[in-house]
């Protein structure tokens, strides 16, 4: 197991810094936005399912190779921004 992890952190410190700076804030918004510190508005719940969006767009990109993983996250992702859009109040704007 801890041979496991430490080949997944040599993998992942390989990427390309866009991917490392851009994974972790994804999903540390997601996360952040998710909680219920930001329940009382549902526009902190739609950023939260635009993050993960973000999160599974970026993943779809970088694994492009791979054509059906790929169509999974590229999927996901797109399913995450439907349900941040429906979930956005247009009645600040």
């Amino acid at each position: 197991m801890k041979q496991r992890v430490k080949f997944y952190y040599r993998l992942f410190m390989k990427q390309p810094l866009w991917f490392k700076v851009l994974i972790p804030l994804t999903f540390i918004a997601s996360l952040l936005f998710s909680s219920s510190l930001f329940s009382y508005n549902s526009n902190y719940d739609s950023l939260a399912k635009l993050s993960a969006a973000l999160f599974f767009l970026v993943f779809g990109l970088k694994l492009r190779r791979n054509v059906k993983v790929s169509a999974v996250f590229f999927v996901l992702g797109i399913v995450c921004l439907a349900l941040s859009w429906s979930s956005f109040d247009s009645s600040i704007i």
